[in-house]
Order: structure tokens, then C-alpha cells, then sequence
């Protein structure tokens, strides 16, 4: 689908709400305003008393217009990509069959918005008035939205200014899901280089735990996520573990979680060296208890390995247990996913993280669309599924969007109250800074002025370990900013 625009240069604002709002298109740039076949040309008019936001959409031989003012003397780039925006949205809703779930918003997190609107003085109700007036999101997106935030505002009263957390990322799976993207390496290809890139890890684990201490920053959380980290041998896990723990001051921790993930790398043994070297936070990750669907995404585990795994995990005791799900799987129904939330309430996990399908265009489902549920059966699992949620006393916690999702749908942590993941808020809600290690670990610098700066390990397992020189010299220069921040200078 073409997209051209006039008079302004917030191309990315508007090739997202695109993505969004037609998902199933691909993104073309126009070279002009003339075009022919489906597209859209964005437009910005400046008035001596105005500016006017146009948007003209053809799609399956329909054209749409429409149009917002924005008072010339109160331009800011805020208001005038929102003036963009809604134009887009206006002249789109015209053509779409229903109204879209998240209305004029595109951004991966919209809780962001009323977070920050709650941090301001604001109030749930004037929050949600915001999102249905100003970004027309739905009934049902609103609530999630404004109750993500407000778990959000609660979870910063544990923030200190030299707080920080760790992510640790083991980046290999047992084998490789079709709608996974992510750069994780399949073992049965990659089983050599496991041990190789442990001990480039543990490298980094005790040059990062050595500058924190000489920093002065306080751990709050700690997250070993891939991946798989339970790839890993019982013997591999003790040995990070130990060195983590021997590495960090974790006196101060709040939550320490493992990304247990798949049933079939789970064991009893592996669990007690989890527990016994601090982990009180595991997820058990089934996606489905319809063995056909797991069957259908190259999943080797069954549903009955999931109960299997997830009776041991109480066994040895940990504090909190989620359960991940995905809507809208391959040879998944309503039914049947109705059946997955069923079996997996009926465990009594204290979180419970309902995922949409996002075909991404580095998994194999990407190409390969069969046997997938319509947008109206995605939508009916999500209200099944928050239903249900909400009867047994669960609430959302977090929430983010991602690029080419089922019926441009969310993904939604939900909780027991008084269980929800920190670590998980704090990434997705960037809020404070978080030291990532390992292939594909993504570092976020909280600066003093409240923006954020990104910096990247290398992501592929090889690439980590030909780099990892480079790795810990960008981890100094990482932790020689953090000691110019004037909490560290006191």
C-alpha cells in the first residue's frame, strides 16, 4: 500500500498507523501524490491562523478524506503529529469494516501515554477520556490501558535514583517456533557453541557485577530470559548462577526471574538449582494445552508435559509462576483456546500472560499463513480470555503492541494482586535503567532529563563472541556515563 506525504516529514508516525490499521498490506512509498491503485497521501496545509491535516485513502477501490485544525500559535510537534494522526484514523475508519481496537494509536506502548498522564495529576476517569477523545481507542482497550498504567505508577514507589536491573539473555532454543523472529539458535544446530558462549557470558556477567559495585548502583531486579535459558544444563544454570550471585550485591533484590519457558527443558533437578541459587520467579511458557497447535508450530512438548512441569515448580517453591498463551495460533479455534484458559485457571498460576499472534516477517509462519484464526476469532479469544481473567480475580499489570498482530490486538500481563513481575513493567514502561548482557541484550540508560538512550550487544551467538572485547569496552563507557548522573556524584 503507497503512502505519500505533503507538506511534512513525520513519515514514521503515519507508515505505523498504516501497519496498523492495515496490516495485511505491504508498505510502498509513493514517489508522488498522484498515484494509482490502493494508497494514501498525508498532507499538512500552513495557514497564517491554522494548520490542516489531510489524509486521502484509497483501499479496494474506496477513497476516503478527512481532515483536523490545529491553531498555527499552539503548533508542537505533539500536536501536530496528533493533528496528522487523526486525520489518517478519520479517513480510515470510513473504509475499514469496524472500528479499529486501539483507534488512531500505532506505538508499541500506549500505556505510556496514561502513565505519564497519571504521573501528571491526572485521574483515571480524565485518562480514559483522553484515550476515547483525543486517540479513540475502545471501551475494552481503555480499561486495560488506564489499569496497566496505574500498576505501572504503583510499582515506581519501589525506585530508588541508583536503582537498576539486569537482564540476562541465553539466546538458544530446543528448537525454533514458526512464529518466532527472534535471533535465538535452534540446539540441535548450534549444541557447540553453547559452552563457548557461557563462558563468554560469565566474562560479562563479572566485568558488568564489578562495575555496578564500582558505581554504586543497587540491583531491584534480575531477569535471565532468551530464548531458553533452561537449554542450559542443571551443571550450565549452577555454574551462571553461582557466578551471578558471587558477581552482584543482591541484597537489595527484589524479584530474581528465569525465563523457564518450554515444558520439555524443565526437570526437577534443573528447578532446585533455580531455587536454591535465589530465583523466586519462574515462567512456564505452554502458548496452548491443544496439542495440535503445538504440533502445528513446531513445539516438541505436550500439553501434558506443561502440568507435568509446572506440579514440579510448586514442588520446589517458588514465589510466583507465569503461564504465557498465544491467540491465534495455527489450528487453534475458540474453542479450543477456551479450553487452554480452562485448564490453565484451573493451575492457579499467580500470572498469566495472554499474547496475540504477531506474524513477523523473520518467522517461518510469516510465509507460510495456514490454518490461522480470522481477526474475529482472535477477538473473541482476547474477550474470552479477559472474561475469565477478571472472574478469577485477575488484573492486568502490562501491556505493549507489536507490528503485524492478529487484528492489531495487545499482549496483556495479568496478575494475582501483589504478584505482579517488576522487571516486566520496568522494561516495557522504560522506566528506569536496565544493563542487559548477552547475545541480543538491549541496555536502556535512563538519562537525568527523563529520555532514553539504547545500546546493543551484539545479536546473534557468533557475533557475540567474536565482539565480546567490544561488548565490555561498550560496558565501561556505559558505566562511565551512569558516574556523570547526579545521583551517583553525591
Amino acid at each position: 500500500m503507497k503512502l505519500f506525504l505533503s507538506g511534512h516529514d513525520d513519515r514514521y508516525s503515519i507508515e505505523q498507523l498504516q501497519l496498523a490499521l492495515f496490516p495485511e498490506e505491504e508498505m510502498e512509498q509513493a514517489e508522488a501524490a498522484h498515484f494509482s491503485g490502493d494508497g494514501a497521501v498525508s498532507a499538512l496545509h500552513r495557514g497564517s491562523k491554522w494548520l490542516t491535516a489531510t489524509a486521502k485513502i484509497t483501499w479496494r477501490g474506496k477513497t476516503a478524506r478527512a481532515a483536523c485544525r490545529l491553531l498555527a500559535q499552539k503548533e508542537t510537534v505533539p500536536l501536530r503529529r496528533q493533528a496528522l494522526a487523526r486525520s489518517y484514523y478519520l479517513a480510515a475508519l470510513q473504509l475499514l469494516p469496524e472500528a479499529p481496537p486501539w483507534g488512531a494509536l500505532s506505538g508499541v506502548r500506549p500505556t505510556k501515554l496514561t502513565t505519564r498522564h497519571l504521573l501528571a495529576g491526572g485521574t483515571r476517569a480524565s485518562a480514559d477520556r483522553m484515550l476515547r477523545d483525543t486517540y479513540f481507542v475502545t471501551t475494552g482497550r481503555r480499561a486495560l490501558c488506564v489499569d496497566s498504567s496505574d500498576a505501572t505508577v504503583r510499582s515506581m514507589a519501589h525506585l530508588r535514583p541508583r536503582d537498576v536491573s539486569v537482564y540476562v539473555g541465553i539466546p538458544f532454543c530446543p528448537t525454533r517456533c514458526s512464529y518466532c523472529s527472534f535471533v535465538s539458535q535452534s540446539i540441535e544446530r548450534c549444541a557447540g557453541l553453547l559452552e563457548e558462549y557461557l563462558e563468554c557470558l560469565l566474562r560479562e556477567v563479572r566485568h558488568v557485577g564489578m562495575r555496578i559495585k564500582e558505581t554504586g548502583c543497587i540491583v531491584r531486579t534480575l531477569y535471565i530470559g532468551g530464548g531458553t535459558p533452561t537449554t542450559l544444563s542443571a551443571s550450565q544454570l549452577d555454574r551462571l548462577m553461582k557466578t551471578i550471585r558471587e558477581s552482584f550485591d543482591l541484597s537489595e533484590l527484589l524479584e530474581y526471574t528465569v525465563e523457564g519457558g518450554r515444558p520439555d527443558t524443565l526437570d526437577e533437578e534443573k528447578l532446585r538449582v533455580l531455587r536454591e541459587n535465589g530465583c523466586d520467579r519462574i515462567s512456564i511458557n505452554p502458548q496452548t494445552m491443544n496439542d495440535e497447535a503445538l504440533r502445528a508450530i513446531g513445539r516438541r512438548h505436550s500439553a501434558t508435559d506443561t502440568l507435568r512441569a509446572y506440579e514440579q515448580a510448586k514442588n520446589v517453591g517458588f514465589h510466583a509462576t507465569n503461564m504465557d498463551l498465544i491467540a491465534g495460533l495455527p489450528a487453534d479455534t475458540t474453542e479450543t483456546f477456551a479450553d487452554t484458559l480452562r485448564k490453565i485457571l484451573s493451575l492457579e498460576p499467580e500470572n498469566i500472560t495472554v499474547h496475540t499472534l504477531a506474524l513477523k516477517k523473520g518467522a517461518a509462519l510469516f510465509q507460510e499463513r495456514c490454518d490461522l484464526p480470522t481477526a474475529g476469532d482472535v477477538a473473541q479469544m482476547l474477550q474470552d480470555a479477559e472474561a475469565a481473567l477478571r472472574a478469577a480475580g485477575y488484573v492486568p499489570y502490562y501491556l505493549y503492541r507489536q507490528k503485524y498482530m492478529s487484528g492489531s490486538f495487545e499482549n496483556v500481563g495479568w496478575t494475582k494482586p501483589g504478584f505482579g513481575c517488576l522487571y516486566n513493567i520496568y522494561m516495557m514502561e522504560e522506566i528506569h535503567t536496565i544493563i542487559s548482557l548477552g547475545g541480543g541484550g538491549m541496555t536502556k540508560i535512563m538519562l537525568p532529563d527523563g529520555h532514553l538512550e539504547r545500546q546493543h550487544n551484539p545479536k546473534a551467538p557468533q557475533q557475540y563472541l567474536s565482539r565480546i572485547e567490544d561488548t565490555l569496552c561498550q560496558k565501561d563507557a556505559v558505566f562511565t556515563q551512569l558516574k556523570t548522573f547526579p545521583e551517583f556524584c553525591e
